[in-house]
């Protein structure tokens, strides 16, 4: 009996490490507010990327989406895109635990919007998601502000807007061209470290 015990408080104290990823710009082209599927573009490698992440890490979306606050897309149809994308992943073998999308507008002054790190505590408490070992990527200063809020490691990625909003950036980040090189980051800092989760 005190044996099971034990196991059951290690595995309750086990935590799993993970990646939180921004969707346009970082894994889809950014083409403004997407209605439809048929608008959405993966970058080149995504697939090949996300398949070598998720090896280690558990994957998460999440994506601001201020066009539902400005009446400019609804909401039914982020959900229908943000089910595509999943699906299409899927397809690919890869699994997204979560995506995770805010509706408002800056002046709605919500407390989802990144770079608030909201749905990050969201995630780690509901998956047990370990901080110290986990990043975020995404092509925005919010999203690299959201991840140092969380505790977590930012990437900065200039795909997308990335290129156009580095000066913009107010923490010490790794910058990385694309989703590609940022992966080969991350890889490498696991190996490096004998570390391989």
């Amino acid at each position: 009996m005190m044996c099971n015990r034990k196991k059951k408080k290690e595995q309750e104290k086990q935590k799993f490490p993970a990646i939180f990823l921004d969707r346009d710009g970082t894994l889809i082209e950014d083409v403004g507010y997407i209605k439809e599927p048929s608008a959405v573009s993966f970058f080149p490698n995504t697939f090949a990327d996300l398949i070598r992440l998720q090896k280690h890490f558990m994957l998460f979306i999440i994506t601001n989406q201020s066009g539902i606050g400005n009446n400019l897309l609804t909401e039914k149809e982020v959900k229908i895109v943000n089910s595509y994308i999943e699906t299409e992943l899927k397809k690919q073998g890869i699994t997204i635990t979560a995506t995770y999308y805010c509706p408002h507008t800056t002046e709605d002054n919500c407390f989802c919007k990144k770079p608030s790190p909201y749905f990050i505590n969201q995630a780690v408490h509901e998956y047990n998601i370990d901080r110290k070992h986990s990043y975020i990527i995404g092509d925005h200063p919010s999203d690299s502000e959201c991840g140092i809020r969380a505790g977590l490691t930012p990437i900065y990625v200039l795909t997308g807007h990335g290129n156009k909003h580095k000066n913009e950036l107010t923490c010490e980040v790794a910058i990385c061209k694309s989703l590609s090189h940022a992966t080969e980051r991350i890889l490498n800092n696991i190996y490096y470290d004998n570390k391989i989760i």
